[in-house]
Parts: C-alpha cells; structure tokens; sequence
C-alpha cells in the first residue's frame, strides 16, 4: 500500500473503529498489511502535538510548551478528567485494580484535558489508569510544577482539582464551597450564583471532552491498554487540528454586569 492509502485506512479505522480485517477486504490486501500500516502511521499522528489557534505552523507537544504558550499569549486555560473504559486484565494478573475507577465502577483509562476559553483543544495526555484520583495526576505528572514556574498562568478547574485550587489560589479558580444548611438565604443564592458562573466559564472543556467521544475509539476502547495512550495522542491531536481553524471570539470593550 501505497502512503496515501496507508494514511486513509489509519484515519478510517481511527475514526469509526473498523476492525482491521474489514479494511483489508474493502482494499484487497492481507489483514497483516492493513495492521502494519496502522502501526506505521499512529505513531506518526501522535507525535504531531497540537495545533495553536491563529498561529498556523506551531504546536504543542508538551506540558512546558502548553504553559509557555499560556503565559506568553494571556490565555486562561481550562482543565478537566475524562475517562475511556478499557478491557479488564485477565485474573491474577498483577495490578489487576489499578485500572478499576472509583467514580465509574469499569475499568477505565483517564487522561487530562487543556483547552482555552472557547473549547479548543491546547493539549490532552496525562494518561493513568481509571484508579489513580486527578489530584494525584496533577502530583506525579507536573501539573503542579507548571504553576509554580508560571505565575501568571490562569485555569478554570472542577471540584476534582480543590487540592489544586487550595495551593495557588491566585491562579486556579474552583467552584465554591457550599454554605451551611443555616446560613442566611442571602449567602446561598450568592453561592448558586457564583457556582453558575464558574460553571459557565467552565463546562467549554466539557464539550472539547465530547469532541473526542465522537471518535469510536475513545467510546469504548477494545484494543490493547498498551497502545491507548498513543490512540489518544492522534486522535486528540486531529481533533485540534479542526477546532483551531474556529473563529477567535473577541472580548467586547464593555461587560455588562447585573445591576443587583
């Protein structure tokens, strides 16, 4: 097969998870051929980083570049988890509940999203087994150390990050804590309305996390646990290839604000 066709079974079978013996009939080639291929050409997609919105040409590849992209340009970023579910490891197989989620009850393979204000994709990896808490991947994986290294740098964060909200509250802005059940009826609608507002700013990397479930891979992955980090990687990266190409939303010169 020629590169061309090698390319377009890869995105073919990234993109609607057709079995590899499928594609080898549809082009009249072995199903070795077609796997070779996918495994020459994943590879090649994972390790394109992401694509930077209105600066054609650059990407991002790593957690530094995200940060010093972030800093240097003034963009707030938003952070989220999500999860994929995967096979379960055989029984009696070492770290067999490693990839068992707690919030899920599956065993699930969970990755850390960066997008900008409008929900396009800067950066997505961090990949862990289900079991291992967001908190403890913003520890072990230098999320944390990014902060420190760029005071500037903004994030929005749901309540899976407090811990990281509690140490740079400068930077990181979580939803707030809820009110005791007697507090005044005037500090619970504050609170609600606080809680909207951090949400609106937020759920926009909600949805880049949709754009990806789009993809069959990332709804249920069959394959080999080894090879999803890689999947991932391509899949996300395609991703942000085409949320790039969106418009950038300019600020109005006047906010409107509630007058009560």
């Amino acid at each position: 097969m020629v590169f061309v066709d090698r390319l377009l079974v890869t995105l073919v079978h990234l993109r609607l998870g057709i079995p590899h013996a499928a594609l080898a009939e549809l082009y009249g080639v072995d199903r070795s051929t077609v796997s070779g291929a996918i495994r020459e050409v994943r590879p090649l997609l994972a390790t394109r980083g992401f694509a930077v919105p209105d600066r054609p040409g650059v990407r991002l590849r790593t957690l530094e570049d995200l940060f010093a992209y972030a800093d240097a340009e003034g963009v707030d970023l938003r952070i989220d988890g999500t999860e994929v579910q995967v096979r379960r490891p055989r029984v009696h197989r070492p770290g067999r509940q490693a990839f068992v989620s707690g919030k899920k009850k599956q065993n699930t393979i969970k990755t850390t999203t960066f997008s900008d204000p409008q929900g396009r994709t800067l950066f997505s990896g961090v990949v862990r087994p289900g079991r291992v808490h967001d908190q403890t991947a913003v520890r072990t994986e230098g999320i944390a150390e990014q902060f420190h290294r760029h005071p500037r740098v903004k994030a929005e964060v749901d309540e899976g990050y407090r811990g990281l909200a509690n140490e740079f509250p400068g930077q990181v802005s979580a939803p707030p804590k809820k009110p005791k059940d007697d507090a005044p009826l005037g500090e619970q609608h504050a609170w609600r309305e606080q809680r909207r507002r951090q949400s609106s700013a937020r759920i926009c990397v909600e949805h880049t996390n949709a754009e990806y479930k789009q993809w069959r891979p990332l709804q249920r992955f069959t394959g080999r646990r080894e090879i999803y980090a890689e999947t991932h990687l391509a899949i996300s990266a395609l991703v942000s290839d085409r949320s790039a190409r969106r418009t950038t939303r300019r600020k109005s010169s006047t906010e409107l604000v509630l007058a009560r």
